[in-house]
């Protein structure tokens, strides 16, 4: 079984003083799929993971980890 991905996307989001709209244009995806990030739903490609780490400034660490 894949373990659940925890991520601290809104945390960094909302710290950058984003909507999830703004992200999402700023990082060519749709407003949904930032919203079902946040909420557990998807995982982010390898690609959308980096591309959203360099759009907040961040690492990809700081906003996806694996549970312990």
């Amino acid at each position: 079984m894949t373990p659940k991905l925890i991520t601290h996307l809104r945390a960094h989001r909302t710290d950058a003083g984003l909507t999830q709209a703004k992200l999402a244009a700023a990082v060519g995806v749709a407003r949904k799929t930032i919203n079902t990030i946040e909420n557990g739903g998807f995982s982010p490609s390898t690609i959308l993971a980096l591309t959203l780490a360099d759009a907040l400034g961040c690492t990809v660490h700081d906003l996806f980890a694996l549970p312990d």
